[in-house]
């Protein structure tokens, strides 16, 4: 009698069904997910080789982590036929533009005086990254670039195309001519096929 009593006593592990496990994962995947886009703005907005303790500092990721991600991030930047590419030097990082996009940087860089530091950086991004969705570029750059956004948009550099609550951010052909730099030839290409297609 006295045995049972203790049996009945002894706690029962959780049942994990299917969802639970889906949950978790799911759980899982978001703060991964999440991680991952702390480090690329980390590298993105720093502009220099970071060390990862500095990464570990920024990030508060361990360090286990953190390399598994920057692993992730290298292979994707490789694969990714964007203009960005991740360089490692001897345990450092950046976030570059590749080379072949260094002339729109030096463009960039020696603008018209009527943008401030910051508007500049702003427009790089948009220039670097698009299309971008704005919620992407206020996350980066802060509420600021509203303020940013809205004067590009007002110059004709910038298109804000509706996707979902947000706008989808891509630069104009005034902001190649602006700027006095050259579309690539392949996109001029692509927008041809696409009139044609119409």
């Amino acid at each position: 009698m006295e045995e049972d009593q203790n049996q009945t006593n002894i706690p029962t592990a959780p049942v994990i069904t299917g969802s639970t496990a889906k949950e978790i994962e799911n759980e899982f995947e978001e703060m991964e997910s999440d991680s991952i886009e702390k480090v690329e703005a980390s590298l993105f907005i720093a502009g220099r080789f970071l060390s990862l303790e500095e990464l570990i500092m920024l990030t508060d990721l361990n360090p286990i982590m953190l390399k598994e991600i920057l692993h992730k991030l290298e292979k994707k930047y490789t694969k990714d036929s964007g203009v960005l590419v991740l360089v490692n030097r001897t345990n450092s990082w950046k976030m570059d533009v590749k080379e072949k996009y260094h002339y729109l940087i030096n463009k960039l860089a020696t603008g018209s005086s009527e943008f401030t530091k910051a508007e500049k950086e702003t427009l790089a991004i948009i220039a670097y990254k698009q299309p971008i969705k704005q919620s992407v570029v206020i996350k980066i750059r802060g509420n600021k670039a509203y303020d940013h956004i809205k004067k590009f948009r007002e110059l004709s550099l910038v298109i804000a195309k509706k996707v979902g609550h947000t706008n989808e951010l891509s630069l104009s052909e005034e902001f190649y001519e602006y700027f006095n730099v050259h579309q690539k030839e392949n996109s001029n290409d692509n927008e041809e096929g696409k009139k044609g297609e119409n």
